[in-house]
């Protein structure tokens, strides 16, 4: 392991002021981009989604159990697998009551969903270890409509917010949207309630969802951020 050069105390000064600029101009870019975030308009659900949960059959909005917004982690598991995806498997595992109690406190409930059955989610290992309700979307558009599977045979295949016609058109193929098999995409989706209607306010996917595993960043996906 190559370890940082050693210099004087003045100059690791001079070093340390350099990068502070930089940091904050960071940190002055993250919070316009969260402004931003929270001005992003929100689209109507107007489709009638069903999961399976540990207690039974759900709706949408009873996925919120009470809170305003609602945060669905979009877990791979697909059917056919014998076991969940082991990197949304160790993202779930650092999600621990400490985290998922703060985003509760600013009124926003955290779920899973995936699209294997739900007696296969309680075969999982994981299922006794998560700290969140795990749903089952089998059946449903809801994988489908949310870009989190992608298979042209059941819907238009859309990545990242790319069309595959796009991606393609781009010439850079992703192996992800060219292939003859269903394939599973890890994201997450939040959503808010308002005057009895459930609006879908934010989507991200792959790469975005790698560095969120706290509440605070979490929440910062949301439409109402972290106020409370």
């Amino acid at each position: 392991m190559v370890l940082p050069q050693v210099v004087s105390r003045d100059q690791w000064l001079t070093a340390r002021r350099e990068l502070l600029a930089r940091e904050e101009q960071l940190s002055r870019q993250h919070a316009a981009v969260a402004a931003a975030r929270r001005r992003l308009p929100m689209v109507r659900i107007e489709k009638d989604y069903v999961f399976e949960g540990e207690r039974g059959r759900a709706t949408l909005p009873e996925l919120f159990e009470g809170c305003r917004q609602l945060i669905v982690f979009h877990f791979m598991f697909d059917p056919a697998w014998d076991e969940a995806c082991p990197s949304c498997s160790a993202f779930s595992g650092r999600l621990h009551p400490g985290p998922l109690a703060a985003m509760r406190a600013r009124d926003t409930a955290f779920v899973a969903v995936s699209r294997a059955s739900l007696a296969k989610l309680k075969a999982s290992r994981g299922w006794q270890r998560w700290h969140f309700p795990w749903y089952s979307s089998f059946g449903s558009d809801f994988n489908y409509d949310f870009h989190v599977t992608l298979d042209e045979r059941v819907a238009p295949v859309m990545y990242n917010f790319e069309s595959k016609e796009e991606i393609l058109a781009a010439g850079s193929p992703i192996e992800l949207v060219v292939s003859e098999i269903p394939v599973e995409i890890v994201g997450l989706s939040c959503f808010i309630q308002d005057n009895g209607s459930v609006f879908h306010t934010y989507s991200t996917y792959d790469r975005g969802v790698e560095e969120l595993s706290q509440a605070d960043s979490l929440l910062e996906l949301t439409a109402l951020g972290g106020q409370t």
